[in-house]
């Protein structure tokens, strides 16, 4: 286990033996000959080689015997990260949004928080609507199924900050139709991830699989697992300095759901790739890191038009760079940004969320068993 959370999944995944059937869409058995009756009556027991990340031929309701026994631990891992917003004290936010927080910082915390409340509604979606009903074993939905419901619980949390803060809500939501370094962000999004949004898609034809997989690539990778996991992290530069903590706090509970879910993700396409022998266009990802970057200076410049002390624009960027060739490596994909360095090396710290409470002046929120998560 390494020291810090976010070094999951380095190491390459295990060789699973792909069935040597040839790809199916149908979830029943393909002949008769595939699959013996039981004398009486009745259908042919499931085996674990039955199933696949997608085009499988086993039965979808059926989720044991395991095929991906690791997908039922990222199950097991995001129900031991468990909170709801109104549980953390949002008392000292109030007094510092209103009388600590400079102008600029104010700006950038406001649209920080604007960004991220279309964002996480965009990922329920793309999860619930695009990706899940495309699997084809019982153990990858149901991880997902969770992670539909937490996008819904961090949608509820950005809410939740807004209200305490007493925000104008219609002008903080609709930001990201205005704002153009916010909307570019959710533009790109919706062009790499509605793609895969039909239910009819024919994940038998290779260029359409190829598709499917790039587009998952980018919701894990890089939406999750870099501009999600980079996003918060001008609210924690508050923190450390006493600032916001409040949402800090809840920020870091919702970082720990999207490192499981980029890592999850990251698997899924890992085991997909193994399954299909399927090989993504080096160009094409080349793009979408490129595609990515640039949106993200963008936003970079915008939300930090004037740097706050201990955080601006370039080490924004410079984080994002340095993340982003984590991502390629865990896929072992080549780095998009090579020698990009580490602009924020106390990044990794947030997801290990601090127990500082005074237990006569807040609820626990630092629930024991979200406390002790282990990360692979």
């Amino acid at each position: 286990m390494n020291a810090f959370f976010d070094d999951w999944d380095d190491a390459p995944t295990p060789a699973v033996a792909a069935p040597e059937a040839p790809v199916r869409t149908t979830l029943a058995p393909a002949t008769a000959a595939e699959s013996v009756a039981p004398p009486g009556g009745g259908l042919a027991p499931v085996k674990a080689a039955d199933k696949r990340v997608v085009n499988g031929h086993g039965d979808i309701n059926q989720l044991a015997p395991f095929r991906y026994p690791w997908a039922w631990e990222f199950f097991l891992k995001a129900n031991r990260n468990h909170w709801a917003p109104t549980e953390i004290n949002m008392a000292q936010d109030v007094q510092d949004y209103h009388h600590k927080l400079t102008a600029a910082e104010r700006h950038m915390f406001e649209n920080v928080l604007a960004y991220l409340t279309t964002s996480d509604i965009l990922a329920m979606r793309n999860i619930g609507l695009a990706v899940m009903e495309k699997m084809t074993a019982p153990e990858l939905q149901i991880y997902q199924a969770r992670q539909v419901f937490e996008e819904a619980l961090h949608t509820w949390t950005y809410q939740h900050c807004i209200e305490t803060l007493n925000l104008e809500q219609e002008e903080i939501y609709n930001r990201y139709r205005v704002v153009p370094a916010i909307h570019g962000k959710i533009v790109l999004a919706n062009r790499r991830l509605e793609k895969i949004l039909r239910s009819d898609l024919d994940l038998s034809d290779r260029d359409t699989l190829h598709e499917f997989a790039l587009s998952y690539l980018f919701f894990a990778g890089i939406f999750e697992g870099c501009w999600f996991y980079n996003g918060f992290s001008p609210i924690f530069a508050l923190q450390r300095r006493g600032l916001m903590k409040g949402t800090a706090e809840q920020f870091q509970y919702i970082m720990r759901d999207e490192v499981l879910h980029c890592a999850f993700g990251l698997r899924v396409i890992r085991e997909l790739m193994h399954e299909e022998n399927l090989t993504l266009d080096p160009k094409a990802v080349a793009e979408l890191w490129a595609e990515a970057d640039a949106t993200e200076e963008a936003y970079a410049h915008y939300i930090l038009q004037e740097a706050i002390l201990g955080y601006s624009a370039d080490l924004h960027l410079g984080q994002f760079r340095f993340v982003a060739n984590r991502r390629a490596r865990q896929m072992g994909l080549d780095e998009p940004f090579p020698g990009a360095q580490a602009t924020l090396p106390w990044l990794d710290e947030q997801a290990n969320l601090r127990k500082e409470k005074n237990f006569f002046e807040t609820r626990v929120t630092e629930y024991q068993t979200g406390g002790s998560l282990a990360w692979e």
